[in-house]
């Protein structure tokens, strides 16, 4: 099962998929320089995280199963 990573709108340019699958991270931050590794571009790029759909503004455990969302920023009105 493990975690499942998804790249959404600009983020797509860079990565060329839109989903991928982590067997096991202890947290988001973990998870983040696993990223990055794979895809330095985005350490450009400014983009929201999501944990199981919830926006995170600071490192959160992670579980199998848990889905986390990589978003451009987006405005709304």
């Amino acid at each position: 099962m493990g975690i499942q990573v998804l790249f959404f709108g600009s983020i797509t340019d860079i990565t060329l998929v839109a989903a991928l699958s982590w067997e096991y991270c202890a947290d988001t931050d973990t998870l983040m320089k696993e990223v990055l590794n794979r895809f330095p571009a985005l350490a450009n790029k400014k983009y929201f995280l999501a944990l199981n759909q919830q926006v995170i503004h600071e490192n959160a455990p992670l579980k199998q199963g848990d889905t986390v969302a990589l978003m451009p920023p987006f405005s709304g009105g």
